[in-house]
């Protein structure tokens, strides 16, 4: 048996995933773009955002250990706080963030990302794992700068587009039944082995 899988269209992705906030289509001038577009969905950036640096709080040389990640590799800046519309990535160095949106994905639907053109261009380049089928929560992205000069990110503007992809069968086991570590995850979340 042929089995199919659908890209959701900007109809079906307002009818069948729940986006809070859910924005249009529109052009808003000076704003790199945001919103449900054709076929897919441009997450804007938050204001919150966890810079690498290469130097721990703590001094020392440090290694980047997925599986004992720490905070003290990251500065944390809020541009609302600072007043300011965006962030500086240093040169070669990345960025963690959180949407702006929030989701709730349906149990036969995967969710890929993709960065928007107008940053790739750039040189800087967003990173997600799928949203896996009933993954609920604000996504945390990952801005790399492969540049060797600083590089602006715009908080509350578009910097990835979802794609979403219906299955024709519902998954047997979701996120949810699997209870991920990083379900039902309010903003910005570290990487972490549970």
């Amino acid at each position: 048996m042929e089995r199919t899988v659908a890209v959701l269209c900007d109809t079906q992705i307002e009818q069948l995933v729940d986006i809070k906030p859910f924005e249009k289509a529109i052009k808003r001038d000076g704003t790199i773009s945001y919103g449900v577009s054709s076929y897919g969905y441009d997450v804007r950036v938050g204001t919150v955002f966890k810079i690498f640096t290469p130097t721990p709080k703590t001094g020392g040389i440090a290694v980047v250990d997925p599986k004992k990640f720490t905070d003290e590799l990251m500065v944390t800046v809020d541009t609302a706080e600072q007043g300011t519309d965006h962030v500086i990535i240093p040169p070669n160095s990345f960025a963690l963030c959180e949407t702006v949106e929030w989701f709730d994905i349906p149990r036969d639907i995967l969710v890929l990302c993709v960065g928007k053109s107008t940053y790739a261009r750039c040189g800087l380049i967003v990173n997600v794992t799928p949203l896996e089928p009933e993954w609920r929560g604000k996504v945390t992205l990952e801005i790399s700068n492969t540049t060797p000069l600083p590089a602006k990110v715009y908080a509350n503007e578009g910097v990835a587009q979802f794609v979403f992809l219906k299955g024709d069968q519902v998954c047997a086991q979701s996120y949810a039944d699997k209870a991920g570590k990083y379900q039902d995850q309010g903003g910005l979340t570290l990487p972490r082995v549970d």
